[in-house]
């Protein structure tokens, strides 16, 4: 029944975007992450990849969280002399990961969780009425 391979897309969706939302919210969760010694390296800022599979079972194309990977962008350096992790100049290294920028990915994750999940009960409502007529 194609409704029920609907179902289980959208719950691939629904388990994408939740890996998604994980992923951001440790991004957010470290941004204030300094560098721990001099010349060291703070968190980096990782950013979720998507991968399309075929589920044999369902015989359709589902959609699953990838590996994440490490975002490129250069680290920001932050002024702190007194702090263990600053260089001999007195800046630390801090992680390359934007406020804003997390935010509206976690805004579009959710709504794209929202929408996997609006396409589950509007398939459950059509099932169960089909079910219905069929009784009648």
């Amino acid at each position: 029944m194609d409704l029920i391979k609907s179902m289980m897309v959208a719950a691939s969706g629904l388990k994408a975007q939740s890996g998604r939302m994980r992923i951001i919210a440790e991004n957010i969760a470290n941004t204030d992450s300094a560098a721990r010694i001099p010349g060291g390296d703070p968190y980096q800022r990782r950013i979720p990849t998507f991968q399309q599979k075929l589920d044999r079972e369902i015989g359709t194309h589902v959609v699953s969280l990838g590996r994440p990977v490490l975002d490129q962008a250069e680290f920001k350096l932050k002024y702190m002399p007194g702090h263990p992790g600053a260089d001999e100049n007195g800046y630390v290294k801090m992680p390359n990961v934007n406020g804003m920028v997390e935010a509206m990915d976690m805004r579009e994750a959710q709504r794209s969780y929202e929408a996997n999940l609006n396409l589950i009960q509007a398939s459950r409502r059509m099932i169960s009425q089909t079910i219905d007529i069929l009784r009648k």
